[in-house]
């Protein structure tokens, strides 16, 4: 009897959470800026300032005789 009333609270505990994350509503909005989060959060490690850092063409061997 315990094992059978436990399973029906745990089953109506379970229904009534998933309606309510069903009836959860986002706006657009947050899921950009959370998209933006998680880009900004995933590529930290690799730092900003060298995306803005322009790279020095090396003049070829060509360039130099002429």
């Amino acid at each position: 009897m315990k094992v059978w009333l436990t399973s029906v609270v745990i089953l109506f505990v379970a229904v009534q959470i998933f309606q309510s994350i069903k009836g959860f509503f986002v706006p657009l909005p947050i899921y950009i800026l959370a998209g933006a989060f998680l880009a900004i959060a995933s590529n930290y490690d690799k730092g900003i300032i060298p995306k803005f850092q322009t790279k020095d063409i090396p003049e070829s061997k060509t360039d130099a005789k002429s």
